[in-house]
């Protein structure tokens, strides 16, 4: 087993973006300064750590740190300075607020910076000084000022949009799933073998893993909109997005499913069959549709007013703030195929293939049961 250099685990695999180190850093030298300004005292170095940790990727989650900080330090400030009055700064009076600290935020659920945070603030409380009642509230504002300093720096200062990222990612899930489509029409017509269909199964299967990337992004997305100033102009690009991703999913069912079902009944007189070459026609046309998906929902970049979708082109008249629908203006989806004369062979196949068809169909073109 090759080692693994315990040193390496200290380095990220990516670089948190510069945009927000220089974030943090005004941050950290506002809360200060404001501090210094409003509070008497020494340096206010509960700001500073506020700040520190407050400036995250979006604006909600500055928001919750916030308030997971203030309100350990809050929690953590009381703590230490009862145990103080009451019983002295000795260090064993120390220790004991610290394993207090622990049980308590074990009690009460706390989410774990605030539960570190309870903890962190009794122990510094304790041991900067001569507590008293001044100085703990001293330490709470200056907490309060810090986070909330944080908090406008982060809004003030190119707040963070994620939708890019989310918006390419389900454009790549669309065109990888057209791909897979077309892969099952040409193994069709082709008349692949066993090995050659269990490859196409495992790119097929690998589908599932980039849906679910594609929602994470989608997530990540969502939550950089939260509470952000420019969030309107960006939100119907996002509710199309996830509409478009979760019609995608269906289809990457659907094309994982019709792969195994040939990789598992598949003959070497399969594709003399006349009725396969009809599938193998209605599946490319899928493709052609998925992949047309793909093309728009990439030119549509991030304007909202760029009707994306699963139709709503340009000309249908539909309203640029409602959802995409499920429908394409011109599909290259014929009529469902009609089987008089089932194949005696490959009739469990084949009906597969044609029920799969007209689920992708439904999901498609937005038709009913």
């Amino acid at each position: 087993m090759v080692g693994v250099n315990p040193v390496a685990r200290l380095r990220s695999s990516s670089r948190t973006p510069f945009l927000q180190v220089v974030k943090t850093a005004v941050a950290v030298v506002a809360a200060v300064l404001l501090c210094r300004l409003l509070i008497q005292g020494p340096f206010p170095t509960f700001a500073a750590i506020a700040a520190l940790l407050v400036v995250q990727p979006s604006i909600n989650q500055s928001f919750v740190k916030g308030l997971e900080r203030s309100a350990g330090v809050v929690l953590g400030v009381v703590l230490a300075t009862g145990f103080h009055l009451l019983l002295g700064d000795s260090v064993w009076v120390v220790l004991l607020v610290v394993v207090l600290a622990i049980l308590i935020a074990w009690a009460l659920r706390l989410t774990p910076t605030s539960a570190t945070q309870v903890s962190i603030s009794g122990m510094l409380v304790l041991t900067a000084g001569v507590v008293t009642p001044n100085y703990s509230a001293d330490r709470i504002l200056e907490t309060v000022i810090g986070a909330v300093v944080a908090l406008v720096v982060n809004a003030l200062i190119i707040p963070p949009v994620l939708l890019e990222p989310a918006h390419l990612a389900v454009a790549r899930l669309a065109r990888d799933t057209a791909v897979a489509f077309e892969r099952v029409a040409i193994g069709l017509t082709e008349g692949w073998d066993r090995d050659r269909w269990q490859d196409a199964l495992v790119r097929a299967r690998a589908l599932r893993q980039q849906h679910a990337k594609t929602e994470a992004s989608l997530t990540a997305a969502r939550e950089s909109l939260t509470m952000n100033p420019r969030s309107g102009r960006h939100r119907t690009v996002l509710d199309r997005d996830v509409v478009i991703t979760e019609h995608l999913r269906v289809l990457v069912t659907r094309v994982t499913g019709m792969t195994r079902a040939i990789r598992d009944n598949t003959a070497p007189d399969l594709r003399a069959d006349p009725v396969v070459g009809g599938i193998a026609t209605e599946v490319a046309r899928i493709g052609a549709d998925v992949r047309a998906l793909s093309a728009r929902v990439e030119s549509t970049r991030l304007d909202p007013s760029f009707a994306t979708g699963f139709g709503s082109g340009s000309g249908s008249g539909a309203d640029a703030g409602a959802p995409a629908a499920a429908t394409f203006d011109e599909p290259a989806l014929t009529a469902p195929m009609r089987i008089v004369r089932p194949n005696s062979r490959h009739w469990v196949l084949i009906g597969a293939l044609l029920e799969d068809i007209r689920r992708v169909r439904e999901e498609l073109l937005g038709e009913d049961d």
